[in-house]
């Protein structure tokens, strides 16, 4: 009892909190940044011209066929970047990959009515697009950019064993080199897990019950 008691302190506690800040914090940025560039590509790949259209399918399908590990350790080594900004960068880099295909699939998913019927109205195309399109799409991408909010917080953890970054699971590392005992080790890694699964298993729950109201409006 002695042993797990040592490890929930205060200090400890405070150390990881400052861990957690800096892990939502690269998440938030990553996840803002993403779903603005993912916008983006995902109108490119959408479109009617050919050169963006190729531009978007190539970074698309490039980025996301290539681990974010290795973004990681490419954008810290080669750009010479800090650590926190290399960590939102290479996460915005994957992220955004991932997310212009979500966006791709919302956007795909309201009927071309709703077009014709803006064109028949005098609506240019970025207006169709920023008044009708993006609102109706919203209700069937948004479920899935919330759960990718949950990938991006877990996959933080990569961080530090690449960049010494002490985000939340670096900081247990840190934490890790005072205790010896097994009872020890074993609480502080349940604390780390718990946390996490506290944090993650709330927004996916949010982003289910999100996505079953949006249903029975629908309904």
């Amino acid at each position: 009892m002695k042993d797990i008691l040592s490890v929930l302190t205060g200090v400890n506690i405070g150390f990881l909190l400052q861990g957690l800040w800096l892990t939502l914090y690269i998440s938030l940025i990553a996840i803002v940044l993403s779903t603005i560039f993912g916008t983006i590509l995902a109108v490119m790949r959408n479109g009617k011209n050919p050169i963006l259209r190729l531009i978007a399918s190539i970074y698309i399908e490039f980025v996301r066929n290539v681990p974010n590990l290795l973004w990681i350790f490419i954008i810290f080594l080669v750009f010479q970047l800090k650590s926190t900004t290399a960590g939102i960068t290479a996460f915005t880099v994957f992220t955004t990959a991932a997310l212009a295909e979500i966006i791709r699939g919302g956007l795909n998913g309201v009927d071309e009515g709703q077009t014709e019927a803006g064109l028949s109205q005098g609506f240019t195309s970025l207006q169709i697009l920023l008044l009708i399109v993006l609102p109706q799409a919203v209700r069937k991408m948004l479920p899935a950019i919330i759960s990718q909010f949950v990938t991006v917080i877990k996959d933080t953890s990569f961080l530090y064993s690449v960049i010494a970054l002490q985000e939340m699971f670096g900081k247990s590392q840190i934490l890790m080199a005072s205790y010896f005992q097994p009872a020890q080790i074993l609480t502080l890694y349940v604390l780390v897990a718990a946390v996490y699964f506290i944090i993650n298993f709330a927004i996916s729950s949010f982003s289910r019950r999100l996505a079953k109201r949006w249903e029975g409006q629908n309904g």
